[in-house]
């Protein structure tokens, strides 16, 4: 059955605890974690502290996508602060085979992504070093945009090529994605749905069942 993995960037970090709580109770799994360094992307989120509090605090799968430059020089610092999976950007690392093998190697999960208008095909050489690819369906660095039409085709184009090459890589889409267009993501292949204002901005637990409630149906 399809995930969800809501990005606590949209959360109120002056309530924070709270928000996390809210989601308790439901069929979560998986919470998404943005770190942004301001560089990569023109925004900074939030670092290994708040990821640490989290672990400490919380069960769920921390998805963390990196949107910072060179990754590979933080590998150890997320994996001692609880990360699971480490997404880096294609365009962030100057040695993306040698990141994603220092991440496998710390004993995480290695995801990859890419902006929207880099060349998809670009990945193909590092799907065997990974057990995620993320389809960003906005520009990354703000929460709040809206959905890139375009990136179902990436989202089909990914799944006709890890199900013709049997690989076990789970297919994530990051941006723009509601309860009111999360139909058509799923029908393109997408294993995986990161959405962020959509749950935290709402009455979160409620809305974490809406999403579920789809997900079952598209399971039938």
């Amino acid at each position: 059955m399809v995930e969800l993995a809501p990005s606590i960037l949209s959360c109120n970090f002056y309530d924070l605890k709270s928000d996390i709580e809210d989601t308790y109770g439901t069929d979560l799994k998986i919470l998404h974690v943005d770190v942004m360094d301001g560089i990569f992307v023109p925004n900074i989120s939030f670092g290994f502290k708040v990821i640490n509090d989290l672990r400490k605090n919380c069960n769920y799968f921390l998805d963390t996508h990196l949107m910072i430059e060179e990754p590979i020089r933080y590998i150890e610092e997320f994996k001692k602060a609880g990360a699971d999976r480490l997404t880096v950007h294609y365009e962030a690392c100057k040695n993306l085979g040698e990141t994603l093998d220092l991440i496998n190697k710390s004993g995480m999960k290695a995801g990859l992504t890419f902006k929207p208008k880099t060349d998809k095909e670009s990945m193909l050489d590092y799907m065997d070093k990974i057990d995620l690819i993320l389809i960003m369906s906005v520009e990354p660095g703000f929460g709040g945009q809206s959905f890139m039409e375009d990136s179902l085709e990436k989202i089909k184009f990914f799944r006709k090529y890890i199900d013709d090459n049997n690989l076990d890589v789970k297919i994530e889409v990051d941006g723009g994605i509601k309860t009111t267009n999360v139909n058509k993501v799923i029908d393109a292949g997408a294993d995986i749905i990161v959405a962020g204002s959509d749950v935290f901005a709402k009455d979160i637990k409620n809305q974490i069942n809406n999403y579920y409630q789809i997900f079952k149906q598209k399971s039938l």
